[in-house]
């Protein structure tokens, strides 16, 4: 991944912020997905600093994190976007957000985004007892989910975490065999029927280009080339 391209808060507190940059704040689950939209899209003017993505573990402390990030930012920063969805925090992150001015990617969490709130919504209407899967959890099956739960150490817990669910769905970011084929061997660990769904980064990457669209044709970064031709 790359280095974060962002700031030194106490280093750089006295700079005039930039209006044609914007900072995206991720969660550390999508660091590789920002960085491949930002990239492939060729979002030069888009900046990105990542929160731990073991939060996720305990939803309760994203607000505040993202809080933090936000306010050490804003010496630097006059657009920031947030790259998390609801992600368990039942509205929490939402009330930080409208008191910070911030916009975030829409839906609850990653499996919305990444399919679209219609699909999604599709999916779990045929079988509200879907188990789903990204390249990132793919990737980190055995970390996140079968330690992460103590399943490695107590699998008998298997049938109490996982014996209402009857498939597993997996959202597929990027169309990588070696992935696929993890994501099939997660399924089969859980005893679950697989499917896969290339969805490629759904809202995620028109979340990130309208942001960075946004900051580079708005008024003020108008003002500030202007400004720096003059």
């Amino acid at each position: 991944m790359r280095a974060e391209r962002a700031y030194s808060p106490a280093a750089r507190a006295s700079d005039a912020p930039d209006p044609s940059r914007v900072l995206v704040i991720g969660c550390g689950a999508l660091a590789r997905e920002l960085v491949a939209v930002i990239d492939q899209v060729g979002l030069a003017n888009v900046d990105l600093a990542c929160l731990p993505a073991t939060l996720h573990n305990r939803p309760g402390g994203i607000p505040a994190a993202v809080r933090a990030k936000i306010r050490a930012a804003r010496p630097r920063y006059e657009r920031i976007f947030i790259a998390y969805a609801d992600c368990g925090t039942g509205g929490l992150l939402d009330v930080v957000l409208a008191g910070e001015g911030v916009e975030r990617l829409p839906g609850a969490h990653c499996y919305e985004f990444y399919s679209g709130t219609p699909a999604f919504t599709a999916m779990t209407d045929e079988d509200p007892a879907t188990f789903f899967l990204t390249d990132f959890l793919a990737r980190n099956f055995e970390r996140l989910v079968i330690a992460g739960l103590g399943l490695d150490r107590h699998p008998e817990l298997l049938p109490v975490y996982f014996g209402n669910y009857r498939r597993s769905v997996y959202l597929a970011q990027t169309d990588d065999p070696a992935l696929v084929a993890a994501a099939r061997r997660a399924a089969g660990r859980l005893g679950l029927a697989f499917e896969m769904r290339l969805t490629g980064y759904g809202d995620l990457a028109t979340s990130i280009t309208a942001a960075a669209t946004a900051a580079a044709s708005g008024p003020a970064a108008d003002a500030a080339r202007a400004s720096g031709a003059a």
